[in-house]
């Protein structure tokens, strides 16, 4: 299955359990930077809100020329598919929330920290890595192995050790929504 498939039955997924939960997407939200994946304002800083396919896509040929490498596709196809608040999932190993882009500016910080990222990897002698997922434990992310697409728990300084999953869309199909939650703030 390809990232693009796996990563729109996972949104499909997680749309149909809040709805059958009867539970709304909330985030927090700041009038000066709308998103178009939002819906309504509920109170004066909280919208409902819907992931929205990216139009156009997420150009990362920035990032990819200020480090003078290629990211892998799977991480570049992951971040310029949709724009949406996180995305609560969790896995046999936890919980996690999917990292999105909230819009252009959320899209651009979020470059600058990948780029952040894998500087400081190289600095510390490490394979590259990008981030894609947070957990409930703020030391430990989900990251794609920038040489070979795995996935890997990343304890924030480290070097990547424990592998999680062959590829992004197997991750991402291995996954079950759930109501997100504070914790991943």
């Amino acid at each position: 299955m390809s990232i693009q498939q796996a990563y729109a039955n996972f949104i499909e997924q997680s749309l149909s359990w809040h709805q059958t939960q009867q539970l709304p997407m909330v985030t927090w939200a700041d009038p000066a930077s709308p998103s178009p994946c939002q819906q309504q304002w509920l109170t004066a800083e909280q919208v409902s809100w819907l992931p929205v396919t990216q139009q156009p896509a997420a150009d990362f040929s920035n990032v990819e020329h200020a480090l003078d490498m290629t990211l892998h596709d799977d991480i570049k196809t992951f971040y310029s598919s949709f724009y949406g608040a996180n995305l609560a999932a969790v896995h046999p190993r936890g919980k996690l929330a999917l990292l999105m882009p909230w819009n252009q500016d959320d899209l651009a910080r979020l470059q600058e920290n990948i780029i952040g990222h894998i500087l400081m990897k190289r600095r510390l002698k490490q394979r590259e890595t990008v981030f894609f997922a947070v957990t409930d434990d703020e030391n430990i992310m989900l990251s794609v192995l920038n040489s070979t697409g795995e996935i890997y728990l990343e304890h924030v300084g480290k070097e990547v050790q424990e592998r999680v999953a062959d590829n992004l869309a197997a991750l991402l199909s291995s996954l079950t929504p759930i109501a997100y939650s504070p914790l991943f703030d």
